[in-house]
């Protein structure tokens, strides 16, 4: 095959471990692996013009938006991980909004908000959309400086303004949210066809958010943030109740941050998208990290053997890791949040001696019935894509409106729907997330990346709401034991409590219980989730549909062959649209 595996740094990759549904995808210059294949096509377009890794994840970024708008858009939010090649450092960007300065607890009371948290559908739920600064701040501190903002955001506004055929997952997630759209705005239109849903294969065009993207191609920032678009995002929230004022927007900022890291078994290094010189940001991706830290407490304690030689999704596994996420979720939905606003113990957390307490709870025969903390919002719109180039940098990227479609509410003639992501707030004094004004909520989108030492081993993440760090896991894992990144996706997950979708599956969450179900994708034998039942974990099954729950993951893979040249291998989850293509 050519390939040198000592070279690689990794275990030699054992083939049919796992029956894969697609064959890897292989290349040697640049990478995309996206959810949509035309977004996919949109970043090699931006590679073959001489940008970089970041350049074309920015342009991918922008044409998902057109291609998958359920999921992202400029409405949202995003973070990415960048590898520099040259000089093999990990860098994060922060691209989330916060809420309204003039929002708080008692204005949220006074305004008819009874429960812990603003509703999703709630106006005074949405924070300053922070993707639009984040693309042009991303190209500006990590793009190739070849390309300009409009440059890269040439072929999404080509794509809005001809047209795409819709995919067939995507149509079914609009579908789900066609009375949402209609009524959550008088603008509806601007994202319906003919007043429905667009069905699979019929072409959807955005004539309104073309304008919005030549704003900020023309305008950079300001277009966006201040005039026209800044107006009619105020205007609409007003209309709701909302608070949000026009300098929530001239004042939102990117935040540009060290990752924090953790080295699993001594050996390959995971950063999630935080702040590493203080504590992580308004992020979950510190419960990847947990999990992580608390397998290993459990090999060096000797209450489990090596991870990585037990049966691939065994009861004696799945228990394992179910557990550990558990207790990381445990800790990190009560700690995360901005940590501009609160302090987070991140050190302590991931401190040898914290993690071995942490793993002590791990009993080995049953599942643990006493971690408790806040149920999870149902699901998480999102979108995760990676990007690799020539010169061997990486973007590790993702963007979301958090609830499909977010609040489904769209600024008049701007093409996008507004996030929601301030539901992540509790409406509770004391509370390290509690809402306050100015303060980011707690986040749940996260991108991956991981190295053997300084060298670039992996750029990979799986969307989806509270799956994203137990997708991080399982997915590594995977790669570690020996399977091709392709093969690591589609085998069969699990789901701690992440909900699903109304009318596809009943869920029984107690209140406060985050994790008293857990969700086993078809394809793990019904004897498994039996002997786990057994064990006292409330075992589900997901199918059909219901599978969108595991999420869906991207992965571009480092190798390098005989002579020393880097080969890119890249897997995309067959649990979506998209694919992996390599550069010519």
């Amino acid at each position: 095959m050519g390939i040198d595996w000592g070279k690689v740094n990794q275990p030699e990759l054992v083939w049919q471990r796992f029956p894969s549904r697609r064959s890897v995808v292989y290349g040697t210059k640049g990478m995309v692996a996206s959810s949509q294949p035309l977004a996919t096509a949109v970043g090699l377009e931006i590679l073959r013009q001489g940008g970089n890794a970041c350049d074309a994840a920015v342009a991918t970024s922008a044409a998902l938006n057109v291609t998958e708008p359920s999921c992202c858009g400029v409405g949202g939010d995003a973070f990415c991980l960048f590898y520099d090649a040259k000089t093999k450092e990990v860098k994060a960007m922060n691209g989330s909004g916060r809420s309204p300065q003039a929002l708080t607890i008692d204005v949220a009371r006074q305004r008819g908000i009874k429960g812990r948290e603003i509703p999703l559908s709630n106006l005074n739920s949405v924070t300053v959309p922070g993707a639009a600064a984040a693309w042009c701040d991303a190209v500006k501190t990590f793009g190739s400086g070849k390309l300009t903002i409009a440059d890269v955001l040439a072929p999404a506004i080509a794509l809005a303004e001809e047209g795409v055929p819709v995919s067939e997952i995507h149509s079914h997630s609009w579908q789900r949210s066609e009375n949402l759209l209609r009524n959550a705005s008088p603008n509806g239109h601007e994202m319906l066809l003919n007043g429905k849903a667009p069905l699979p294969g019929q072409i959807m065009k955005f004539p309104t958010l073309a304008q919005t993207f030549r704003s900020i191609a023309e305008k950079g920032k300001d277009g966006f943030y201040k005039g026209r678009i800044a107006q009619a995002i105020v205007d609409l929230i007003k209309s709701g109740g909302g608070v949000m004022d026009l300098e929530d927007l001239a004042k939102h900022e990117t935040t540009f941050v060290e990752p924090i890291s953790y080295t699993f078994a001594g050996e390959v290094t995971v950063y999630e998208a935080c702040d590493g010189h203080r504590c992580p940001p308004n992020g979950q991706g510190i419960t990847a990290l947990l999990a992580l830290g608390i397998v290993d407490a459990l090999q060096d304690t000797g209450k489990i053997g090596s991870i990585l030689e037990m049966e691939h999704n065994s009861a004696e596994y799945l228990h394992v890791l179910v557990e550990a996420l558990r207790l990381a979720f445990a800790d990190s939905r009560y700690y995360v949040t901005d940590p501009d606003v609160e302090h987070v113990p991140v050190a302590e957390l991931l401190s040898k001696e914290y993690l071995r307490k942490r793993a002590s709870l791990f009993e080995t025969s049953r599942a643990s019935p006493e971690i408790r903390h806040a149920t999870p919002v149902a699901t998480s719109d999102t979108v995760y894509f990676t990007v690799t180039d020539q010169w061997g940098n990486a973007c590790s990227f993702i963007q979301s409106n958090y609830a499909g479609f977010g609040t489904g509410a769209i600024p008049k003639g701007c093409g996008f729907t507004l996030q929601n992501r301030g539901s992540g707030f509790v409406l509770q004094e004391g509370h390290p997330n509690m809402l306050k004004g100015g303060k980011r909520p707690y986040h749940t989108i996260i991108p991956a990346l991981a190295t053997r030492g300084k060298e670039l081993f992996l750029s990979y993440g799986v969307m989806g709401g509270f799956m994203q760090p137990q997708g991080h896991v399982q997915v590594l894992l995977n790669i570690l034991r020996g399977f091709t990144v392709q093969a690591a996706l589609d085998a069969p997950r699990f789901c701690i409590s992440a909900g699903l979708p109304d009318n596809e599956l009943k869920t029984n969450t107690k209140p406060g219980d985050i994790n008293s179900e857990v969700f086993f994708e078809e394809g793990i034998p019904e004897e498994t989730v039996a002997q786990l039942r057994a064990m006292g974990h409330d075992a589900r099954v997901a199918n059909g549909f219901a599978r969108g729950v595991m999420g869906r993951g991207q992965v571009i893979q480092k190798l390098v062959d005989q002579s020393g040249r880097t080969v890119w291998a890249g897997g995309s989850d067959p649990r979506i649209d998209g694919h992996a293509a390599a550069q010519i």
